[in-house]
């Protein structure tokens, strides 16, 4: 039977308090990149949706800024999903070495680290995407003689 100290597991439990508060910035950031996923898909389905023959068939030329887009935040998503499974495997380890009785100290602050790197980098991508969506906006609110 493993003995189990209970100032160990006091311990891993008040360090458990970020990697807890950085699941839910996680959870948000999913919340946040999948509703703008959504919203460049419907767009593109509605310009696909557009008959070449329809005086708005010149929109279509958005499909390939917006396709771009979509993968930019298909990426972040990727990546903040990354960052919510290294804090939940951080949480894992963190009890299960505790439990053990050994530190958990050093290797949760590596896997903090890594979770805290793909969010980071997942929030980059979110930055390029605004990026892209405000070069789109602007383009569309140019007058047709200034478009590129």
């Amino acid at each position: 039977m493993v003995s189990v100290e209970a100032d160990q597991l006091a311990n891993m439990i008040s360090h458990a308090v970020a990697p807890a508060f950085m699941l839910n910035a996680v959870a948000a950031m999913v919340a946040i990149l999948a509703s703008r996923i959504s919203g460049v898909t419907e767009r593109i389905r509605k310009l696909r949706e557009i008959d070449e023959s329809d005086t708005r068939a010149w929109l279509k030329k958005e499909m390939t800024e917006l396709r771009r887009r979509e993968r930019v935040l298909n990426n972040a998503l990727h990546l903040a999903v990354l960052a919510g499974i290294g804090v939940t495997f951080l949480l894992i380890f963190g009890f299960v070495i505790a439990f053990v009785g050994y530190r958990h100290e050093p290797g949760a602050a590596v896997l903090f680290m890594a979770a805290l790197g793909f969010l980071a980098a997942s929030l980059f991508r979110l930055l390029q995407d605004i990026r892209l969506s405000q070069i789109e906006h602007d383009d569309c609110n140019r007058p047709k003689s200034q478009m590129r």
